[in-house]
């Protein structure tokens, strides 16, 4: 087959979005598939030589057996709600007007969000006959209406009724988990439910695999023998790092001679005022390290003793974030502070891999911390654990053949 990838986000980009299309672009090469990768140019927290994309509006190259396409789509600020928005249609048009020169696929996946990709794909189908599966990972504009971020009705009128259509418009809906089937399915009504299908996202548990604890990342850092509590990707409005300097302020005062260390590994809009409250608390027991590039990640898993999952108690929409899977996979356990009626948790505790606390409860984080500080067995059995149900249930081989044969169908 002939496949289209439309995905904002691509390497060198870093993060779940671009990685996951990665992932599952070179897996279906590898399988004997013509992919192509419809992409922007790197920007998203990007990393490693950059100059040849510099000044360029559009540029093909191949990658591990892909055709990538990268067309230069709006620079605004898109923290800024206007910007964002421009943006992502300003980038849905470049990404139409791009894929209008290349030979007809067989058929496309869209990446969500940005939710107006799903009108590139919808134009596509219109002109040229290319049905789509639209992948929704992000439930848009819910997830940013939980968050305050967008507050205007008629503004939450425009993209819920821009969210319907690209849904009934979408040959088929893949979603990571039952919760956001559900969501989306109501979206729909009934008679329309069946096109919308759980396919979990997955996880290179060959690239991700357990590794020694006293590493080259411990040394190069100087982490010593702490016990390293580490959180690893974006730092935006969603993630809640609070938390986690309220918790380590917690055992800074409580426990002073525990050897726990809060490693925060990432780069996003709110890093600087996270920077800013530890020094104001001068919290010694919490580090900051940039945003690592993808080879170095698992070493950042290896040297860690648990892995942390953090989320605004204002976000209720059931996400899976992709950081649990990774955790899961380096065979490390899993402490989250997020919603507990979410998909989140539901996953951690079908997996016995770890242990979930309220949102937005620094004091129970700090407690779950501690309790895996002083019990070595439980950590290691959690850790067993998830590195067998990922092996077993979130592996990239067996979800890349579940969408190898929904393609088929569609």
């Amino acid at each position: 087959m002939r496949i289209l990838l439309l995905t904002a986000y691509f390497p060198p980009d870093t993060g779940s979005a671009a990685h996951l299309f990665y992932e599952l672009g070179r897996a279906l090469a590898e399988r004997g598939h013509e992919v192509t990768v419809l992409t922007s140019m790197p920007g998203y927290h990007a990393l490693g030589p950059l100059e040849k994309y510099k000044g360029k509006k559009r540029i093909m190259e191949e990658v591990e057996g892909m055709e990538v396409v990268r067309v230069a789509t709006p620079q605004l600020p898109r923290h800024l709600m206007v910007g964002r928005a421009l943006w992502q249609f300003g980038g849905a048009l470049a990404f139409f007007l791009a894929g209008l020169g290349l030979p007809k696929h067989d058929v496309a996946i869209v990446y969500s969000p940005p939710l107006p990709l799903g009108l590139t794909a919808w134009g596509f189908k219109r002109l040229r006959g290319i049905p789509f599966i639209l992948n929704v990972q992000d439930l848009f504009p819910q997830s940013i209406i939980d968050l305050g971020l967008l507050k205007n009705r008629w503004l939450i009128r425009f993209f819920e009724a821009l969210e319907r259509f690209v849904y009934q418009q979408a040959n088929v809906i893949t979603v990571h988990s039952e919760g956001n089937r559900q969501y989306i399915a109501r979206k729909l009504g009934m008679e329309r439910a069946e096109k919308v299908m759980v396919i979990p996202n997955w996880v290179d548990t060959h690239f991700i695999q357990p590794g020694e604890r006293m590493n080259w990342f411990r040394e190069e850092h100087s982490l010593g023998d702490a016990f390293v509590a580490s959180f690893a990707g974006v730092l935006g409005y969603s993630q809640d790092l609070d938390v986690i300097l309220e918790a380590a302020r917690i055992l800074k005062d409580e426990d002073p001679q525990s050897n726990i260390l809060f490693l925060i590994v990432g780069d996003g809009v709110e890093r600087p005022r996270l920077e800013a409250k530890a020094r104001q608390m001068s919290l010694d027991n919490v580090r900051f390290l940039p945003m690592q590039p993808r080879e170095k990640y698992p070493a950042v898993l290896h040297a860690s003793d648990i892995g942390l999952v953090t989320l605004h108690a204002a976000v209720r929409t059931p996400v899976v974030p992709s950081k649990i899977l990774s955790i899961m996979a380096a065979g490390r356990p899993v402490v989250a502070a997020m919603n507990l009626d979410g998909d989140g948790p539901r996953l951690i505790a079908e997996a016995r891999c770890g242990l979930c606390v309220p949102p937005e409860d620094p004091r129970a984080l700090a407690e779950a911390v501690l309790k895996l500080y002083h019990d070595a067995s439980l950590r290691e059995e959690l850790g067993r654990n998830g590195r067998r149900y990922a092996e077993e249930h979130l592996s990239l081989d067996r979800c890349v053949a579940q969408y190898q044969a929904l393609l088929q169908q569609v």
